[in-house]
């Protein structure tokens, strides 16, 4: 695969699926700033803001298209449903369209994957080619304890993320910005919505694990634009970053709150462990 091993393809997938849920970002730009905004006392933009966070949490379930770049290594779509209830459950389609990872894909007969989530893991099906290198196995199965140590210092906290990614993320960020402003009302695919932006400094960010996904991608500030229906739930959000490893912007919608979510396990025998597939590529017992 010119260089690309079963570790290097296998993590990259991993950081990619871990992103098509939420992303940390910052905006160099700032054509929607303060000057056409409405800016809203302090007091009532968070009570705005932490209602959506617990309608968009309590809602449980919904169904997601995400398009999402990062640099040169790739672009990105992923649509399907999602359940947070406890913890991550769903199955996503992601098509990668762009970048470096796009051209590992094609060499691999393919350049889109299935990626079904589960409480102790996640399972990614890739092509017959990259079948040939593993055994025969189509599925790869990332326990989600065992990605930390995988990845290394690039990778850590990248399971807890995996398990942890719900949509009212991006509110909980928002909830720490200095300057959130009430951008407008606003039509999203015939819905109105409520526009809200802001620019967040990763260092003033309240939340643990956020704040540390942050820190680790390179971020230091970010801007995040969400949009909140009229029963305060997310129907779209906008972010953007500068990480180091580029230009990372990621655009979600949102739908169907509440719908039913299946995720079935792949078969065993199909499947095979990301963790052991790596040991036997590199020959370790």
């Amino acid at each position: 695969m010119q260089g690309w091993t079963v570790r290097r393809v296998g993590l990259v997938l991993a950081v990619a699926t871990a992103l098509t849920g939420v992303t940390a970002c910052s905006s160099e730009d700032s054509s929607d700033g303060p000057g056409q905004d409405d800016r809203a006392p302090h007091g009532r933009t968070l009570a705005a803001l932490r209602s959506a966070e617990r309608a968009t949490e309590h809602a449980e379930s919904a169904r997601v298209e995400s398009m999402t770049t990062m640099g040169s290594l790739m672009s990105m779509t992923a649509d399907g449903t999602l359940r947070w209830s406890d913890g991550i459950t769903g199955t996503l389609t992601i098509r990668y369209t762009g970048g470096s990872v796009a051209d590992a894909m094609r060499r691999l007969g393919t350049t889109s994957m299935e990626a079904r989530y589960l409480p102790e893991a996640y399972y990614a099906r890739l092509g017959e080619k990259f079948a040939e290198q593993t055994g025969g196995k189509r599925w790869i199965r990332y326990a989600y304890e065992d990605l930390d140590a995988l990845a290394g210092d690039s990778g850590a906290h990248l399971g807890d993320q995996m398990r942890s990614t719900t949509p009212n993320q991006s509110v909980k960020l928002l909830l720490s910005s200095g300057d959130v402003r009430k951008v407008g009302e606003e039509t999203v695919r015939g819905r109105s919505a409520t526009h809200w932006s802001g620019t967040v400094a990763a260092a003033d960010v309240t939340d643990t694990d956020l704040r540390e996904q942050l820190t680790e991608a390179g971020v230091t500030t970010q801007s995040v634009d969400i949009w909140i229906d009229r029963r305060n739930l997310l129907v779209k959000k906008v972010e953007k970053a500068q990480t180091a490893t580029g230009r990372l912007t990621q655009t979600a919608h949102y739908a169907d709150y509440g719908v039913p979510v299946r995720a079935e396990r792949p078969p065993a025998s199909d499947t095979g462990d990301f963790e052991d597939l790596v040991r036997k590529q590199s020959g370790t017992p």
